[in-house]
């Protein structure tokens, strides 16, 4: 098993150590109970280049050239090559390799399957009464402040990031204003120029001279569009901070950019009457979001 002091140096995402080895246990006791043994590997090689009674090696193809270094050390040292065998990438229905870097980077599930399903880049996706339900149950961490002072929730939000965390995304007006004003420009900000279907005063409008890039975007009040999906899509691969105005609400957007957003990404929206949500986008939350749009209504 990889030392989190290696793995972390490709990716700071990746699960700690103690995580991983109680995956891959969990997965050899499913095969057999005993004849196997988990050990640490602390740099490119490990053991390999001078284990006296080992008789193979398992590669994929981008760590057979590893493979070959090995027996070339071996062979220095005076010990037999190893067989090298060399195991083939698992693919996803649409011919992508199913790895770890991909499932971190959000486009696809631990099988292979990728989030966005072709019908919702198609249809309109209305809300129905057991997608309400699914959403009456808030899932994230609040953080409280009175409504009048949007910028105190803000700043213990603004306090509470990491520099490990990935993109930050705020959702509505407000939200965003009192983020820019607290000098914090999130990678995406959704406004749709209300707040509380209220249309805003010109004095509290977004200042959007912060972002580079302005995108626009149309979404209902109730529905999910394919225009609002595909400009996610778009602006979450965007180098520079970006802007997008919502002719319609943008209220429910956080379902289609956890879908779409890598893990790690923090969303923040306004809660009425009680301060601000934070969710952090992760297999979990994926699978929730999943959940309540395959409980919309297709039209």
């Amino acid at each position: 098993m990889t030392t989190d002091g290696m793995a972390l140096t490709k990716d700071h995402r990746i699960q700690p150590m103690e995580d991983r080895m109680a995956a891959v246990e969990a997965t050899l006791r499913n095969v057999r109970e005993s004849g196997w043994s988990l050990h640490m590997l602390e740099d490119a090689f490990g053991p390999a280049p001078t284990h006296a009674t080992a008789d193979a090696l398992v590669v994929s193809p981008e760590t057979r050239t590893g493979g070959e270094a090995i027996n070339r050390k071996r062979s220095e040292a005076g010990l037999a090559p190893l067989t090298l065998i060399e195991v083939p990438h698992r693919r996803s229905a649409t011919g992508d390799i199913l790895s770890s870097t991909a499932i971190r980077n959000g486009r696809m599930d631990v099988t292979g399957e990728a989030w966005i399903r072709e019908v919702w880049r198609t249809h309109v996706m209305a809300m129905s009464p057991d997608a309400e339900a699914h959403l009456k149950t808030p899932s994230g961490t609040p953080y409280k402040g009175p409504e009048e002072h949007p910028e105190v929730a803000m700043a213990a939000v603004l306090d509470d990031l990491s520099s490990l965390d990935g993109p930050l995304i705020a959702v509505g007006d407000v939200t965003v204003r009192v983020m820019l004003e607290l000098d914090t420009v999130p990678d995406l900000a959704l406004i749709d120029g209300q707040t509380k279907r209220v249309a805003l005063d010109e004095h509290d409008a977004v200042d959007t001279s912060h972002f580079p890039i302005h995108m626009a975007a149309s979404s209902p009040a109730g529905v999910l569009t394919p225009d609002l999906l595909e400009q996610l899509d778009l602006a979450l691969r965007a180098e520079d901070p970006c802007v997008m105005n919502v002719d319609g609400e943008e209220d429910m957007a956080p379902l289609y950019l956890h879908l779409l957003a890598p893990l790690g990404t923090i969303i923040v929206f306004g809660m009425p009457g009680w301060g601000l949500m934070v969710q952090r986008t992760t297999l979990s939350m994926k699978e929730r979001c999943r959940t309540i749009l395959s409980a919309f209504e297709v039209r």
